[in-house]
């Protein structure tokens, strides 16, 4: 492979997005024009507000001390680096330098302000800081929300290249490009001298071997390089690699061959100058716990009580479409594989079940969930039920009952879970789910590897934090009605 063809490839890629380095200073225009605003509605609000005792005018005390506490505020979250390039995109690091940031400034004010015996009136700074600090994080989340939008759309990516075995760097591939929102564009990859082989088992072009990956990512304009399992042959080759591509300012990262692990379970450890990662147990015996089953059961029967008038609609409407039964009771396998009845309204004919092979043969169905769009066994009532998933309520019945849980994997049928390897068993250890994360994650649209997969990463990840999120992420995906059918 020569070095003229490898760049023949690579420049059938788009050019890196520069767009990129504007991140901090658009950051940073955010939160000066937030502060501002916050400063004048602190003045406006203790002048009218009758919160506060003292009827002295705070704006020519302000004069002097606005700018200032303007200043210091935005210096306090630069300097707790809040603005480093890396912080942007991803994870909580971002908010929680926004958010100590703001804090050190508040106490600096503070205590400034009462070593200097300066009057700076108590309403401002309550009013200031107190309104200050939520709109700062909600303009960093409005920020991330846009980024992740034009990510998604093909645009402000990183160049990247992968670096490993072909197997190592399909398992990186696949996340990446799974993961459109994390903004890497994968422009190729470099594997180990021996293999000879022009693109991966996945389709990933082979554009050199890991011995040239500093050459090679200049000549890609890579943003970043990331070195997966079998990359380097030594640490004293990739500490070379690193000092190389400091030149050139190209970011290094190193992604070791573990996938669907939460940021709460991971833990990086430096032992004499060596790295260790360290991977805590999997959660999912925490999620069979008395506080997530007390939550089930006082969040379903607080939710029955609320739906007993559109409960008793529904059942009306089903009714009165085809004199057919209301509930629709099918076996479905649970905790520990225990088998029980789970309860829906009937959205489909009386005779559904009894068609179904006719509908395997005619859409070749292999296995699995079975779904279709416009499937001819649906009634009237039960397309707009389907559509909002208003049929799965009485699975309420099935939370109180402790057979289900308001969140956790999708309830398998028996024949599903016979066709199980032994990774998916793994999903049979906790209670199912009414919702979880393959519902917010795309419902009906995703395929049935990638359901047991966000299956698992539920069950070896859980968290209370997690169901909560999940249950209000539940009501945009159901009112979205993206992949209901």
């Amino acid at each position: 492979m020569t070095i003229l063809s490898d760049n023949r490839r690579l420049s059938s890629v788009a050019a890196p997005s520069r767009m990129l380095r504007y991140l901090p200073t658009s950051a940073l225009i955010i939160d000066a024009t937030i502060i501002v605003l916050i400063g004048a509605l602190a003045v406006v609000g203790r002048r009218e507000l009758p919160l506060f005792d003292e009827a002295a005018s705070v704006e020519m005390s302000l004069v002097i001390a606005g700018p200032l506490i303007l200043f210091g505020w935005l210096l306090a979250v630069a300097l707790n680096g809040g603005y480093r390039k890396d912080v942007f995109g991803v994870g909580l690091d971002e908010f929680k330098r926004v958010l100590n940031g703001s804090l050190i400034a508040a106490g600096l004010t503070g205590v400034v302000s009462y070593l200097a015996k300066f009057d700076l009136s108590r309403g401002f700074f309550v009013l200031a800081f107190a309104l200050g600090v939520p709109l700062l994080l909600i303009g960093r989340w409005s920020l991330r929300r846009a980024l992740h939008a034009a990510r998604v759309r093909g645009a402000l990516r990183q160049r990247v290249l992968l670096v490993g075995t072909r197997a190592h760097v399909d398992e990186t591939f696949s996340v990446l490009r799974r993961e459109k929102w994390l903004g890497y564009q994968v422009v190729g990859a470099l594997t180990p001298e021996w293999d000879l082989s022009e693109e991966t088992p996945m389709g990933l072009p082979i554009v050199g071997n890991a011995n040239e990956a500093a050459a090679m990512a200049v000549d890609a304009q890579a943003d970043a390089l990331f070195f997966a399992g079998g990359s380097v042959g030594s640490s004293s080759q990739l500490r070379r690699t690193v000092w190389e591509l400091e030149k050139h300012h190209i970011d290094v990262v190193v992604a070791p061959s573990v996938s669907d692990i939460s940021n709460e379970r991971v833990r990086i450890r430096p032992v004499g100058g060596l790295p260790l990662m360290h991977i805590d147990p999997p959660t999912w015996s925490d999620a069979s716990r008395w506080g997530k089953r007390t939550f089930d059961l006082l969040g379903s029967g607080m939710l029955i009580l609320t739906f007993l008038p559109l409960l008793a609609f529904i059942a009306l409407s089903i009714k009165a479409e085809d004199r057919g039964p209301i509930l629709f009771r099918q076996t479905r396998t649970g905790k520990d594989g225990t088998e029980f009845a789970c309860f829906k309204f009937r959205s489909m004919v009386v005779d559904a079940e009894a068609r179904l092979s006719a509908l395997y043969a005619q859409t070749g169905h292999d296995g699995g969930l079975f779904k279709m769009k416009d499937d001819p066994r649906i009634t009237k009532p039960g397309r707009w039920l389907r559509r909002f998933s208003l049929d799965e309520l009485p699975q309420l019945l099935n939370v109180f009952r402790g057979e289900m849980s308001l969140v956790g994997p999708r309830p398998p049928l028996p024949r599903e879970v016979a066709e199980y390897d032994g990774d998916a068993n793994r999903r049979l250890q906790v209670r199912p789910g009414m919702t979880g994360l393959w519902q917010v994650s795309g419902r009906s649209d995703l395929s049935f590897s990638e359901a047991i997969r966000l299956d698992l990463y539920y069950v070896d990840n859980w968290s209370m934090l997690q169901d909560l999120n999940i249950l209000a992420r539940t009501l945009g995906a159901v009112l979205g009605r993206n992949g209901a059918y």
